[in-house]
Parts: structure tokens; C-alpha cells; sequence
């Protein structure tokens, strides 16, 4: 039996507009993903390096762009959070499962969507779990499994009461090697609404 659920952020409460981050960078002369910036992405990610230093990376490759263009930039994945997902999180935190989140994201992006859905929304949507874990805190991300065992064992989880969903298949099998049950989405074609009718899931 399920009593605890932990989520991911990203596409799976709150939609990712990556094209259009895509096409944000274009406009500054960045064309396409280069490994460099990949890889501060990771340490940024992880609380490793600074918002201005992520920021100023940039300038490598778009020396003409200012600070704020870039952060624009970075911003435009930020999309919309239906309020309906919302509506079913505070019902499952009514049915007395233990929720927790757990998302790889930097504080960057954890303000703009502060910003864009504002005190009220956001709060209500925190305090639906217990602990709310970004990777730029942890000091780690997923796939790490030690940030699973960190909070399994921290929270005193067990593996099998313990449901994780997200909708990157590396993390997934990641949580999965450890012995937590896991479902994951397939954005486009699943919504996280539908929980209860994921059959192969012991809810």
C-alpha cells in the first residue's frame, strides 16, 4: 500500500516551454545547446556555482547579449501551472499521503515561477508536502540515487510504501533500482490528474 508520494516540478505541475527557450536564445545568437554551457548548467543546478557566474557564462558564446537578456532567456521555459493540478495535489494531501517534491532546478527559475503565480498560489502548493527538495540546496540531482537515500532515509520512507513520479525515464529507473514504485509520465500524452487511473500502479 502507497502512503507516500514524491513528484518532480517540472512538466509534471508546471508546463516547460523548452521550444520556446530555444528560440529565445536564437534571438540573442545562441543557435544551439553547446556542452560547456550543459555542464555549468549541471553545477548550477547542484548549488556549485553562482547565479551571476551561470549568467556570465552565457557571454561566451552571446558576448553581445546584456545579463538581463540571458535571464529572459533562461525564464522563457517557465510556463503555465493549470490550477486543476493544483486542485488534485491538495486532494491527495487531504487523503493523508506524506508528499514530498523533488525537482532538479536552480533558483532562477524557482523565482520566476514564485513571480508568475504569485504568494497565494505558490504557498498553497508548497504546503501540500511535507519538504519541498530543490537540487540547487541539496547540493546534488537527480540521478543521483544518493538524493533518493538521502530523503528515504532522512524521512524514515520505506521503498515499497514509496511512489515516485517524474517524467525522465533516467530518473525513474534511478528510483526504481532502489526499490521505490514509479511511474513515469509521458508528457504530451499522460497528465498527472490521472494518477488513480494508472493501473499497473499499487495505489
Amino acid at each position: 500500500m502507497i502512503d507516500t508520494i514524491i513528484f518532480d516540478f517540472g512538466d509534471i505541475f508546471i508546463n516547460l516551454e523548452k521550444q520556446a527557450q530555444i528560440e529565445a536564445f536564437k534571438k540573442l545568437g545562441l543557435n544551439e545547446p553547446k556542452p560547456e554551457l550543459m555542464e555549468i548548467n549541471d553545477l548550477f543546478e547542484k548549488g556549485k556555482v553562482t547565479e551571476l557566474e551561470f549568467i556570465q557564462s552565457f557571454h561566451q558564446f552571446i558576448p553581445n547579449a546584456s545579463l538581463e537578456e540571458i535571464r529572459g532567456a533562461w525564464n522563457t521555459i517557465i510556463g503555465e501551472f493549470p490550477l486543476y493540478r493544483l486542485e488534485f495535489l491538495q486532494m491527495l494531501s487531504y487523503k493523508k499521503y506524506r508528499l514530498f517534491l523533488l525537482t532538479n532546478t536552480d533558483e532562477i527559475h524557482i523565482s520566476r515561477f514564485e513571480h508568475n503565480v504569485g504568494v497565494s498560489f505558490f504557498s498553497d502548493f508548497y504546503q501540500c508536502f511535507e519538504k519541498v527538495f530543490y537540487s540547487y540546496e541539496m547540493g546534488m540531482r537527480k540521478p543521483d540515487p544518493a538524493i533518493f537515500t538521502t530523503i528515504m532515509s532522512k524521512y524514515d520512507l520505506s521503498p515499497k510504501r514509496t511512489l515516485f513520479v517524474d517524467d525522465k525515464k533516467v530518473n525513474t529507473d534511478a528510483a526504481a533500482s532502489l526499490g521505490l514504485h514509479v511511474w513515469n509520465l509521458e508528457v504530451g500524452k499522460e497528465d498527472v490528474v490521472d494518477l488513480f487511473n494508472q493501473k499497473h500502479l499499487p495505489l
